[in-house]
């Protein structure tokens, strides 16, 4: 795949998972929050919860599934970018890392969108 399809694809993947999100209750706080530590797709709130969300999109099998995407290295990485956000903002209630898994089909037909809660455990 083309590095700018990835692109599209992977920003198609991240509003569909934000409207997913809203649908669902949640209040989007930020969008591709950006740290020294890395990036966060999502920032919510659900409830008085504080959700940082990784959100994986895949066309096809090609490549695994979105939730095979999630290395250990990149888990790791989104714990420290989320110990930085709640740092910077001083939150000091609950919080959780879930993650969105938007897959299509080679073809482009949307298959699923899902979401994981506490997909993220530090």
């Amino acid at each position: 795949m083309v590095k700018g399809a990835k692109k599209r694809l992977g920003k198609m993947g991240e509003e569909l998972a934000a409207r997913y999100l809203r649908e669902r209750g949640y209040t989007i706080r930020e969008r591709n929050w950006i740290c020294p530590e890395g990036e966060m797709d999502i920032i919510a709130e659900e409830g008085n919860e504080l959700v940082f969300v990784e959100v994986r999109t895949r066309r096809g099998r090609d490549f695994g599934t979105p939730e095979e995407s999630i290395t250990r290295r990149k888990r790791a990485k989104l714990i420290k970018v989320a110990e930085v956000y709640l740092q910077e903002h001083e939150w000091h209630g609950d919080w959780r890392i879930d993650f969105v898994a938007v897959e299509f089909t080679r073809s482009g037909k949307l298959l699923r969108v899902e979401l994981i809660e506490n997909a993220i455990v530090g």
